[in-house]
């Protein structure tokens, strides 16, 4: 993006931010912002990130948010982006934020095991919303106010701040055309989707975006899913002639977040505060709208560029995931009652929504 582009859309959600008119958008204070004014204070914040820096969608949107929070505080924050193992591994990037090691880390909620298994839901859910009914929940459903509970105890503050859409079902080196064909497959996947492949029988190898090629090249990993065309095609695993398939049951949305340490959010003046929430924000949107205008485009090139086989799930598997799915979320509900709290919201927000969609929703290949 051009400068003066980005100056132009951050400067117009920086008049409405100290005018109020967006106030308690998301922010955990929800309080009206006193603005931006320059009192003289200035911030340095290290933000460690779970992406290959620079990397198409996710490094690029971290890199964003840097941005744009620079430019709504009127440069009163400064945001240096790390990529994953600049300064922590991937996988450490919440603890890394939860004991201050940096002020700020951009992720997704599936990769901290240890805040407990609620936190996969707020990446994705198997056969769950979409990036547009996620965003409904989380900010009109009450899933906000869910997650942020749910890393209170850490010290750390979430904020939606990105989805990539909808995204494709993985790579896998042999055909799939029975649920069967599933058992003892060696692939790279992670979240709740990890699971449900775990009970269909496969060998799930959790990895962090930039060692997925290093397991390929080492056999470690016969099967691997990524974020979708866009990121798959620039991480290089169409190069290995798998077959390509859709769709993407384990990540109909997958929400991308920035994690904030609590001491340094409430460090900041509350229109700086505000400033940081309006740029998580724009970011989102920024990311959603990246992925898809550009997943379409890297999908043609795959195909007519690379000659990727590109194959739909047969109805039977993709039935026999969903009734995995089902088990595993009932699973998660009797053992856990943080899990059980946010599966209830989420699954009651989804049903309203399906009674809408119902309404609404146009076959896009129809007529």
């Amino acid at each position: 993006m051009r400068r003066r582009e980005f100056l132009g859309k951050a400067g117009g959600l920086a008049a409405l931010a100290s005018a109020g008119g967006l106030a308690g958008c998301g922010s955990p204070e929800g309080n009206a912002s006193d603005g931006v004014r320059d009192t003289g204070l200035r911030f340095h914040w290290r933000m460690v990130t779970a992406w290959p820096h620079g990397s198409p969608g996710l490094g690029a949107g971290a890199d964003y948010l840097a941005r744009a929070i620079n430019e709504l505080s009127g440069g009163r924050i400064s945001v240096r982006v790390f990529g994953a193992d600049d300064l922590v591994p991937a996988l450490e990037v919440f603890d890394a934020v939860a004991r201050g090691s940096a002020e700020i880390g951009h992720g997704a909620a599936h990769y901290w095991d240890d805040v407990g298994p609620a936190a996969q839901l707020f990446t994705s859910v198997p056969f769950g919303m979409n990036a547009q009914e996620t965003h409904a929940w989380l900010y009109k459903g009450g899933g906000l106010e869910l997650w942020r509970d749910l890393y209170r105890h850490f010290d750390v503050i979430p904020f939606p701040c990105g989805n990539t859409g909808a995204q494709m079902g993985g790579w896998f080196k042999r055909e799939i055309n029975d649920f069967g064909d599933l058992e003892g497959v060696s692939i790279r996947m992670s979240g709740l989707g990890a699971q449900v492949m775990d009970r269909a029988g496969a060998q799930v190898v959790s990895l962090a975006g930039d060692d997925i090629l290093d397991a390929l090249r080492a056999g470690h990993i016969e099967a691997a899913e990524w974020v979708g065309p866009y990121g798959d095609k620039d991480l290089g695993l169409h190069r290995w002639g798998w077959h390509y398939y859709y769709p993407g049951w384990q990540q109909p949305s997958s929400l991308v977040e920035a994690l904030i340490n609590r001491d340094a959010y409430e460090a900041l003046p509350h229109g700086l505060r505000q400033a940081v929430t309006h740029a998580c924000r724009l970011a989102s949107d920024h990311m959603l709208m990246e992925f898809t205008a550009r997943n379409q485009q890297a999908l043609d090139a795959l195909i007519n560029d690379y000659g990727v086989p590109v194959r739909r799930l047969p109805e039977p598997v993709l039935a026999s995931l969903r009734r995995l799915t089902d088990e595993v979320l009932d699973e998660m509900a009797e053992e856990d009652s943080t899990a059980r709290r946010v599966i209830r919201s989420y699954r009651d927000f989804q049903s309203q929504l399906a009674r809408w969609r119902a309404f609404t929703d146009l076959d896009p290949l129809a007529g």
